[in-house]
C-alpha cells in the first residue's frame, strides 16, 4: 500500500523505518513505497538458505546412504565392475562439467590424479564394493569412519602432526570400538574376516592418499581436482575386473532391478550431487562445519542397513558406534590443540575430499 501522508512519512523517517522503504515524487508529493530491493534481498537469503538445507542433508544422508546402495549394487553386478562403471561415468560427467568452465588438464595433473585414483578409488573403494558382499553396509560404515585415526597416525609417523593425550585417547577409544565391531565377527563360524579386513585396508589406503595429496600437484580447479582421479581409478577398476575375469563371469541379462537402481543411485546421487553439495558448502560455510557428515553418515548407514536391509542392531553394534565417533570427536579436537611442524596435510578441516562410500 502507498503511504502518502505526510505525517507517516515523518513518523518512518523518525522511527528509522524510511531505510527500509523507498520515497519517490508523484505529483510533486513524497510517496513511500515498499523497498523491492529488500524484498529481493530477503527472497534472496531464504533461497541461499533452503540450499545450504538440502546440500547438508545431500551429504550428511545420501552419503551415509551409499553403503547400502553399494550392498544392492553387488548382490548381481561384480564389485569392481560395479565401482569402475560408477567412477568412470562420475568421472567423465565431472571432467566435462569442469572443461566447460575452462578447466584444462597437463601431465602433472594426469599423474597426480593416477596415484590418488590408486589410492582413493581403487584401493579405497575396490575394497569397499567387494567387501560388501560379506560385510554389512552398516558394519562397514563404521569400520570406514576410522579415517581420521588413520590420517592422524600416518601424519604423525611423517613427523606431520603431534599427538596430543586428547588425540591418544581418541584412537584408544577408536580400536576399542573397533575391537567390538570386529572381535566377536572373528569367532563367528563362515564371517569374513577378508571382508572386514578389506574394509579397514580401504580406510587406511584413502588415509594415505589425503596425506600425500598436498605433496601431489593437483588442479586448483575443485571439480577437476575430483574428476581426475576418478576416471584414473575407473581405469584401474575396470582393468582389474577385466583381469580377474568379472566381465566374464558378468550375468548381464541376470542383474537384478535393484542392483540396477543402486548402480545409478550412486553414480546420480553418490558421486555427482554429494559431491557437488560438498564443493559447495566449503565454500560457504567453516570447512570444520562441512566436516560434521563423518559423524552422520555411519549413524544413516547403520540404521537404513537394520531399517531396509534387516541388518542386525544389537547393543554391540550402537556401543561400538558411540566409541567410533566419541573417538573421531577426540581426534579432531586434539589436532586443533596441536599446533603442526608443518602445513597439516592431515587436519580434518584441510584435506581436499572427505571418504564417502
Amino acid at each position: 500500500m502507498f503511504l502518502d501522508q505526510p505525517a507517516q512519512i515523518m513518523a518512518l523517517i523518525r522511527s528509522g523505518r524510511a531505510t527500509k522503504q523507498k520515497m519517490v515524487n508523484i505529483g510533486g508529493r513524497p510517496v513511500i513505497v515498499p523497498n523491492t530491493k529488500t524484498k529481493m534481498k530477503t527472497s534472496h537469503q531464504r533461497s541461499d538458505a533452503i540450499k545450504m538445507a538440502l546440500a547438508f542433508v545431500a551429504i550428511y544422508v545420501i552419503w551415509g546412504s551409499t553403503y547400502l546402495a553399494i550392498h544392492y549394487a553387488v548382490e548381481t553386478i561384480p564389485p569392481l565392475v560395479t565401482a569402475g562403471i560408477r567412477h568412470a561415468i562420475a568421472g567423465s560427467v565431472l571432467l566435462a562439467w569442469a572443461w566447460a568452465r575452462g578447466f584444462r588438464p597437463t601431465r602433472a595433473h594426469w599423474i597426480s590424479g593416477f596415484v590418488l585414483g590408486a589410492l582413493f578409488f581403487f584401493v579405497g573403494h575396490g575394497t569397499l564394493h567387494w567387501a560388501e558382499q560379506y560385510v554389512g553396509s552398516g558394519l562397514a560404515a563404521l569400520l570406514i569412519a576410522t579415517e581420521p585415526m588413520f590420517i592422524l597416525v600416518l601424519a604423525w609417523s611423517m613427523g606431520q602432526q603431534k599427538i596430543s593425550r586428547l588425540s591418544a585417547l581418541g584412537l584408544g577409544l577408536g580400536v576399542i570400538g573397533v575391537a567390538m565391531l570386529t572381535g566377536v565377527e572373528l569367532t563367528v563360524k563362515g564371517s569374513s574376516v577378508l571382508g572386514l579386513l578389506a574394509v579397514l585396508l580401504g580406510s587406511l589406503a584413502w588415509s594415505a592418499g589425503v596425506v600425500i595429496s598436498p605433496k601431489l600437484k593437483l588442479p586448483t580447479d575443485a571439480l577437476g581436482r575430483t574428476a581426475l582421479p576418478t576416471i584414473c581409478g575407473a581405469v584401474m577398476l575396470l582393468a582389474a575386473a577385466g583381469v580377474t575375469g568379472e566381465f566374464h563371469a558378468t550375468h548381464w541379462a541376470s542383474i537384478s532391478l535393484k542392483s540396477i537402481f543402486g548402480l545409478g543411485y550412486l553414480i546420480t546421487f553418490g558421486s555427482i550431487v554429494a559431491f557437488t553439495s560438498y564443493t559447495w558448502l566449503l565454500q560457504r560455510c567453516p570447512p570444520a562445519l562441512v566436516a560434521t557428515h563423518t559423524y552422520a553418515n555411519p549413524v544413516v548407514a547403520v540404521f537404513l542397513g537394520w531399517l531396509l536391509a534387516s541388518e542386525p542392531l544389537s547393543m554391540r553394534v550402537v556401543l561400538a558406534s558411540v566409541a567410533i565417533l566419541g573417538a573421531i570427536v577426540l581426534v579432531r579436537k586434539g589436532e586443533r590443540a596441536v599446533a603442526p611442524r608443518a602445513p597439516l596435510p592431515a587436519s580434518v578441516e584441510a584435506r581436499p575430499l572427505e571418504e564417502c562410500a
